[in-house]
């Protein structure tokens, strides 16, 4: 009776301990592969490496510049794969945070739903936009002045669609920019625009054509919009944005050039607008600061 006892106890034994071995094990994936990962945690730290393991409370990578570290599931805004041509010369080529437009004009592409974005030029301009699916989204603008006593305060919409043709070389895309003045009667304004867009979200020139209206009555005459953006680094763009327009009694040319800098996971653009018009006997140069902060980014997870 005592033998058969103590079989029953150490098959028990035996039994419990194959049990506490699949938990574990079931638990704590260890990764066998080499793949890169891009990590980004509610501090603003960004880290890349491979995954050693991981599960459902923390991941444990082994991190580029800092060796092995454990990172707790809760701190985790981003978890993402990094493709192949995401690493040049062994360093990591950060997302454009604004990659769906230049300085101020849009280009073709489109944000993903749920995804969006807030800018701001010299404190005084704001404007935002978001996407409501894959192929449309919604934004708008003000400008402040009543902070500075006066009651016209300029506001806008501006809605867009985007249509991908051929992936990273050919997208089309139209929307309109629609506001007021608010505090002021019979100031509204507004644009409906088409464009193409030829390239990547790294490297594309775009061709816009749109049509202003302003009290009522459209343009006569088109507004030509012609953009660059090249990436020339990790963290770095080159943009120039350009516009052509004619009126009855003038014609405007105005060119920009200017960068993008990526700070963490925001973009910062800077550069010069300068103006060549009928009758304008003088060089003149805008400077152009301006930030952009996205959000809505959605989680990428890893399955553990």
């Amino acid at each position: 009776m005592w033998i058969m006892k103590t079989k029953n106890t150490f098959w028990k034994f035996v039994l419990s301990l194959a049990i506490l071995l699949i938990t574990v094990v079931a638990s704590a994936q260890t990764y066998s592969d080499t793949s890169k990962y891009h990590i980004e945690t509610k501090d603003g730290n960004v880290y890349t490496g491979t995954i050693l393991s991981g599960d459902s409370s923390q991941v444990i990578l082994n991190s580029d510049k800092l060796g092995e570290i454990t990172l707790n599931q809760g701190d985790i805004i981003r978890i993402e794969k990094i493709a192949d041509d995401k690493v040049k010369d062994g360093k990591y080529w950060f997302d454009n945070p604004q990659a769906t437009r230049y300085f101020f004009s849009p280009n073709a592409y489109g944000l993903k739903a749920g995804e969006g974005y807030y800018q701001n030029v010299w404190v005084l301009i704001n404007s935002f936009a978001v996407g409501l699916t894959d192929n449309i989204s919604i934004g708008g603008g003000l400008v402040p002045l009543f902070l500075f006593g006066t009651g016209a305060t300029p506001i806008w919409i501006t809605p867009k669609v985007s249509f991908p043709v051929v992936k990273d070389k050919l997208n089309l895309g139209g929307g309109a920019l629609m506001g007021t003045v608010l505090g002021e009667e019979g100031t509204g304004f507004g644009l409906v625009y088409g464009i193409s867009t030829f390239g990547s979200k790294d490297k594309n020139i775009s061709l816009g054509v749109g049509y202003g209206v302003a009290d009522g009555g459209w343009a006569k005459s088109p507004l030509i919009n012609v953009n660059l953006m090249i990436r020339t680094g990790p963290r770095a763009y080159f943009i120039t944005e350009n516009y052509f327009i004619t009126t009855p009694n003038n014609t405007l040319l105005l060119i920009s050039m200017g960068g993008r800098h990526i700070i963490k996971s925001s973009g910062l653009d800077y550069g010069l607008f300068i103006p060549f018009a009928t009758g304008l006997d003088r060089f003149i140069a805008i400077p152009w600061l301006g930030i952009t902060i996205p959000f809505g980014n959605k989680k990428k997870l890893i399955k553990f």
